[in-house]
């Protein structure tokens, strides 16, 4: 199995990347109006997230509202809700399995079993940083083709802060997942198996014919 050293280094990248999907999926900075053009207005800054739109005064005040219903977002907003959740449900899940099968805790006292949790935690990881960038990208590139869009001239949009952090806890939920990957491998010198003794009490002897 690998070394208590990696493993430390896999549980940090996987806090990072947790945390980094719940600021992505809390903060309401998915897109945020751009000032291009010749009528720019700085007196408030519209800001768009997974659950709520604000709108920010240039005093500091902001205001924010819920969408009304989920039916009438558009598809990609709603794919990106499902997936940033379930990524959030299983970076958790994958960060508290690699708890139990890491070396530097005793949740698990057989050592023929740690590097097999370990790589059930890898997966895990792994899997919630592709989903959590697959929906960032989609955004991200559904944004860039509305800003280039001449049809949206009066209101144009750019990628928020929260794209940029999805895509870094993406790469460190993939990094911690690959490394575990890597290094959660049994010892190709166990077997797994326990010996088995044979008695030779009750061979049968020889026959014998007593007259």
């Amino acid at each position: 199995m690998g070394s208590v050293g990696v493993q430390v280094v896999c549980v940090a990248l996987g806090v990072l990347g947790l945390i980094g999907v719940i600021v992505c999926c809390a903060v309401p900075r998915w897109k945020v109006s751009s000032f291009v053009g010749a009528n720019i207005v700085t007196a408030q800054t519209s800001q768009q997230g997974l659950w709520t739109t604000c709108v920010v005064q240039s005093t500091g005040q902001q205001q924010c509202k819920n969408y009304d219903s989920v039916l009438v977002l558009p598809s990609d907003l709603q794919a990106a809700r499902a997936m940033t959740i379930i990524s959030c449900m299983l970076s958790i899940l994958s960060v508290l399995i690699l708890f139990c099968g890491a070396d530097f805790t005793t949740c698990v006292e057989n050592e023929a079993t740690k590097p097999k949790i370990s790589l059930v935690a890898g997966v895990g990881l792994m899997l919630a940083g592709v989903l959590v960038i697959i929906p960032v990208s989609w955004f991200a590139s559904n944004t860039v083709k509305e800003f280039n869009n001449p049809l949206h001239m009066s209101q144009r949009w750019e990628l928020g802060a929260c794209i940029y952090v999805g895509w870094g806890a993406g790469v460190l939920l993939l990094l911690a997942g690959g490394l575990l990957c890597c290094f959660s491998r049994p010892k190709s010198g166990s077997s797994g198996g326990t010996a088995k003794y044979y008695s030779n009490s009750n061979a049968s002897a020889p026959n014998k014919n007593y007259v």
